[in-house]
């Protein structure tokens, strides 16, 4: 695995903020697009043409927004489907034991599940299947119960607790929710808006390192998709955009055809890629981090 904590050491402030991600906790009230442009604003003056964010979440709900910068923002679509973790508050519209919910979350709302995306959502309202890893009720308060649920990328929270509530007969709805983890992203690793804009503030009067601890290196997609080496000499052939041939390969590695791996020269990371074991044809470019040119 790639030390990425050394990376981000040996990078300059100008590379990193061309090829990484922000790991910003979103504050209640604005939407994801409103906090990825005003992270995007606030870097302009340091060289931050464009932001995008890793996956929506409601103006309402809090926590983990991972947010990409400049060219990582070719990466964006890599992140979306990972799993992700929330915790919330739920209420129920009649009074029902703690035990009778969990009886109903273990019949209907673990494991693969079919969900139709509500009605304000942008996306096609289509049946569709999505796996709920995980459903904890940890504390009961009269109608309110405090919860933490893990789910595959993807998954609508407020849905799942409104059907929740239908099959109780009862009804119910979310009061609160805070995703606490996105993919490798994790609360306990983010960053509030106030503290980002100090950072930035901080490195224009001349103090690079709280503005340094908050930039992750792109290059950590390696902990998402299989780090694959490729030889030097096969680097600026790669760059064209050519596919990987096995003979470029620094060691002979057998992966599923249809398997998404991130490439790496022994000394930089050059791309996504997409295996297709055709003959001596390894993999096939998916994105290439050109360098840039002056």
């Amino acid at each position: 695995m790639m030390n990425i904590e050394k990376l981000k050491q040996e990078k300059t402030i100008q590379d990193l903020l061309e090829f990484c991600i922000i790991n910003i906790d979103k504050p209640q009230n604005p939407t994801s697009f409103d906090v990825s442009d005003f992270v995007r604003k606030t870097l302009n003056p340091l060289g931050v043409r464009k932001t995008s964010h890793f996956g929506t979440l409601d103006p309402k709900v809090t926590g983990v927004l991972p947010i990409a910068l400049n060219r990582a923002c070719k990466l964006t679509g890599f992140f979306l489907g990972e799993d992700k973790e929330y915790t919330g508050i739920m209420r129920v519209h009649e009074e029902v034991s703690l035990k009778k919910i969990e009886e109903a979350i273990k019949k209907k709302f673990l494991g693969k599940i079919l969900q139709t995306p509500p009605v304000k959502s942008r996306v096609k309202r289509q049946e569709r299947e999505r796996e709920v890893k995980s459903f904890d009720l940890l504390e009961k308060n009269g109608k309110d119960f405090l919860f933490k649920t893990e789910v595959q990328g993807g998954t609508y929270i407020r849905k799942l607790i409104d059907d929740l509530g239908k099959e109780l007969e009862t009804g119910a709805h979310m009061l609160e929710l805070r995703r606490i983890r996105a993919g490798i992203f994790k609360e306990e690793k983010s960053v509030n808006l106030y503290d980002f804009v100090k950072s930035v503030e901080e490195f224009k009067k001349g103090n690079e390192s709280s503005l340094r601890k908050i930039l992750v290196p792109a290059e950590i997609v390696s902990e998402v998709y299989k780090k694959v080496e490729v030889k030097e000499k096969s680097v600026n052939r790669l760059m064209t955009g050519k596919p990987v041939l096995h003979e470029n390969l620094n060691k002979k590695i057998k992966l599923q055809t249809n398997e998404i791996i991130s490439l790496f020269s022994p000394s930089k990371f050059i791309g996504m890629y997409k295996v297709v074991n055709d003959n001596e044809v390894f993999a096939k470019p998916m994105f290439v981090l050109q360098p840039i040119k002056n």
